[in-house]
């Protein structure tokens, strides 16, 4: 399955949205909890999600580079 450059980074912007809300979520859940064990947790497990969210904006700033460059290039 082919996708465009274009829908690349669509896609990336709304999974780091949903991976943002989740990490933020998480971490903002953090403050009800007493267990030690359970804070690491979710300290782990809000990290991952932001983490995600990164590599999917990194991967969208890379399709739009792409998108950007290829554009100049058919210009010329």
């Amino acid at each position: 399955m082919k996708i465009s450059a274009q829908l690349t980074i669509v896609i990336c912007a709304f999974f780091a949205i949903i991976c943002y809300g989740v990490a933020i979520t998480g971490f903002s859940s953090i403050g009800e909890m007493a267990d030690p064990a359970q804070v690491s947790d979710a300290k782990g497990f809000a990290w991952f999600w932001a983490f995600l969210g990164t590599v999917s904006v990194a991967f969208g700033a890379v399709a739009l580079w792409i998108v950007r460059t290829q554009n100049d290039g058919e210009e010329a």
